[in-house]
């Protein structure tokens, strides 16, 4: 009965332990090459998974700056539940730990605790969008330089992203001001 039990306990930690995650099963490539001026300024959040720090939040941007210290300053963005509502703003600060990897960034919003912010896609060529995610499934959002995202480029993020193993069935699409 004693072997039973063990050879029980050992399969069931044999399953666990060869079964992924789902986030060990996203492709979280990033972009090799990164200009960092270039990719300061304001972006507008076109898509984004839902989560509790953006809760009816709509009209989202995120502008980049490099402060003096040399870290980046991140100041989010965004008016609570319609474009006309109470104005939110958090501001945060980013780094890139790694130069090797400049498209794995580190963000704060909160004293000392950082979150993952990796570049997945970027239009190399203009800047005009991008594509971010993190190192958990649960973080995924797509950015623009203009308020609208050309419906082209949206399918063909959306594409990269399934592609990678996203689930996009919570994708949030992100009410901005028309231009």
């Amino acid at each position: 009965m004693q072997i039973i039990r063990l050879l029980l306990i050992f399969s069931v930690l044999f399953v666990c332990n060869c079964t992924k995650t789902s986030s060990q099963m996203i492709d979280q490539t990033t972009v090799k090459e990164l200009d960092l001026n270039r990719y300061l300024g304001k972006w507008y959040e076109i898509a984004r998974f839902p989560h509790s720090f953006e809760k009816n939040l709509v009209g989202v941007t995120a502008t980049y700056k490099i402060k003096d210290n040399g870290m980046i300053e991140v100041l989010n963005e965004g008016f609570k539940n319609t474009l006309e509502g109470e104005r939110s703003k958090a501001i945060g600060k980013a780094k890139i730990p790694n130069k090797l990897e400049p498209g794995k960034l580190k963000v704060s919003f909160f004293w000392i605790f950082y979150a993952d912010y990796y570049v997945l896609e970027l239009d190399a060529e203009n800047y005009q969008y991008a594509m971010i995610g993190s190192s958990s499934d649960k973080y995924f959002w797509i950015l623009c330089r203009t308020p609208q995202m050309d419906d082209a480029v949206y399918t063909m993020l959306l594409n990269k992203a399934r592609k990678r193993g996203y689930n996009l069935e919570k994708l949030y699409k992100v009410p901005q001001p028309v231009e």
